[in-house]
Parts: structure tokens; sequence; C-alpha cells
């Protein structure tokens, strides 16, 4: 459905969250059963505010596949060997996920192409059902640098590569999980090397639980600027069971590409929701989930303010989960 990728305002973006609605009660059957069980009658359904939107955790225990679709690769969470309930995303259409990746990329960062990507991560052999891993994969394959690579697991290699680039004039941007990136900069303490690379892009993707002392992001974002030397530090925002991504330029304040959105729900009554600059509970709206389904509701803790949104942390009780897991 590429129409989505030219949505252009507010009437364009209604008419195709109502036209997804109905496509997935159609052809979605857990999706279908979720709105039945809500009494909710699709031709009801005339605003954004009234589509139900699925519980998260049901990826955990159903394929969210619509039924005209073949799916055999899916993206799974990230979680310990004793989490037997991972989600699991079954993607029929790869083309769509990248297209999504490209846009949304081009949006807020620049050209793909443009860029040397450099990941603390595991590298796509390592981990094949990562959706992380997977769209910083199609990244490097879209520029072609010899330079792009992974070191999640080579602090020294990264931090020659680094130094190397800092006068290159090239465009450079390292990818990490944040509990990565700060054990670098520990390694970088230990070597008693310092990055001073002003031009240098970070995103961060999140990911603490478990692995460090936690933190704020905003006092993450800080340690990273000091460090790194560069005031370009960004952070990716996206799950497992979503194929778009918003990204922060600064300031833990997220952007959506035009065929994403999210919206905040009342935490007590998830058919209500909260004005602006009051805390809630995340829905997200992903019309890129055409084979699956576009309308989640999160376990995220979350506000909107003057267009941005900040995710705040985790609602109680809900799972651990996170990009920090990745590599256990």
């Amino acid at each position: 459905m590429k129409s989505l990728f030219l949505i252009h305002n507010e009437a364009d973006f209604k008419n195709a969250c109502l036209e997804t609605f109905n496509h997935q009660y159609q052809t979605v059957n857990v999706y279908q059963d979720f709105v039945n069980y809500l009494k909710i009658r699709p031709q009801d359904v005339l605003e954004i505010q009234q589509i139900p939107f699925l519980p998260i955790e049901l990826f955990k225990k159903h394929q969210i596949l619509s039924q005209n679709s073949k799916a055999d690769h899916y993206f799974q969470s990230s979680g310990t060997t004793q989490m037997l309930n991972r989600s699991r995303h079954w993607i029929a259409e790869f083309a769509l996920y990248e297209e999504s990746i490209y846009h949304s990329f081009s949006r807020f960062i620049g050209p793909p192409e443009e860029y040397i990507y450099l990941g603390l991560l595991p590298n796509y052999s390592e981990n094949k059902h990562s959706s992380l891993i997977y769209m910083v994969d199609f990244l490097m394959r879209q520029s072609k640098k010899s330079e792009n690579g992974y070191f999640l697991y080579n602090h020294q290699d990264l931090l020659s590569l680094l130094q190397k680039l800092k006068n290159s004039g090239k465009k450079v941007i390292l990818f990490g999980v944040s509990f990565a990136l700060l054990d670098f900069l520990d390694y970088c303490k230990s070597v008693q090397q310092r990055l001073d690379f002003p031009e240098l892009i970070v995103i961060e993707t999140g990911g603490m639980k478990g692995r460090k002392q936690e933190m704020t992001k905003d006092e993450l974002l800080v340690i990273l600027k000091n460090e790194m030397g560069t005031q370009n530090i960004y952070s990716e925002y996206s799950m497992t069971e979503l194929l778009s991504q918003a990204y922060s330029l600064g300031d833990n304040l997220y952007q959506c590409p035009a065929w994403m959105r999210v919206m905040i729900r009342n935490v007590e009554d998830p058919f209500s929701y909260v004005a602006d600059g009051k805390t809630g509970a995340i829905n997200i709206i992903d019309l890129a989930n055409r084979y699956s389904c576009s309308f989640i509701a999160t376990q995220d803790l979350g506000k909107i303010q003057n267009g941005f949104f900040q995710v705040l942390g985790r609602i109680d009780h809900s799972d651990i989960r996170g990009c920090s897991l990745l590599v256990s």
C-alpha cells in the first residue's frame, strides 16, 4: 500500500486509517475477534478516536497476520532465554518495511546513501529476527560504504575507526543500544582516549534494563554528549510490533512520519484520551503494518506536547522488554 507514503494532510491520514481499520477487521482474524469482543460495529467507526487498539500482549500469544497473506519470516522481541512468551511480528512484505525505513530516515536524518553506519549491535547473521538490526543492515546496504560494520564485541577497532574518520569529512552514524554505548565509553576511559568528534551522529535505540544502573533518558543524553564530544545525540523509537520508526533529534522529543501517529490514552480508561501535556499510555497507529495490525495499545507511558511526544517509562507490572536484551 504505497499510497500511505503519500499522506500529506489530516484528511489523507484519517481516510487511510479508516480504510485500514475496515480492511484489517475483514482480514485479520485476531483483530476481528477483538473488535467483536468489544461489541464495536465497524460501520459505527467514523473517527480515528473510535478505532479499537489491539493490546500489544496479543503478539505474544497469536499470529497477527492477514488471512490473505503468507509470511515465512518474523521479527521477535528481545528477551532472555527464560522468557517463553516473546512477541512475534510476522512479515508478509519486507519491501513495505524497507520503504518505511527509507522514507522515515530520509525525513528526519537525511538520504541513507550518504552515511557510514557503525553499529554497537550484534550483526544481522547473529540475530535475523531483530527488526532493529534488519533496519541498520538495510541502511548499510543502501550506502554500500566500505567502512560500514558492527562492533559490539570490538571496542578497540571501533575507537580506531572513529578516530580515523573524525577528520575525513565523511558523514558517520553510530547506532547503539544504550548500555552498549556506555560500555564503549567505559572502554575509552580505560585506555584514556576521548572521541571529541563534533560531526558524529549517535542514534541510541534505548535499552538499559537489567544491564546497567538505571538512569533517565535525559541523564543518558547528557552523558553521551559530554563523552562522545558531539551535540548530535539522536534517539530512535520503535518496537518489534511496528514497521515504522519515530526519531528524536534531541531533548527526548520524538516525531512520527506522516503514516505513523502516537496517541495518549487514559491509563484507567483505555477508550478515552488525555489532553496534551498529560501523562498516559501510548497508543500507536502504524499504517505500514498493513498485513498485521496498525492500531496497537503499548505498555509505554508518554505524553504529547507541541506536536512532539515523549516516552516516560513503562506501565507498572508490564514485562521487561527492550533492545538491551538483544545480546543476552
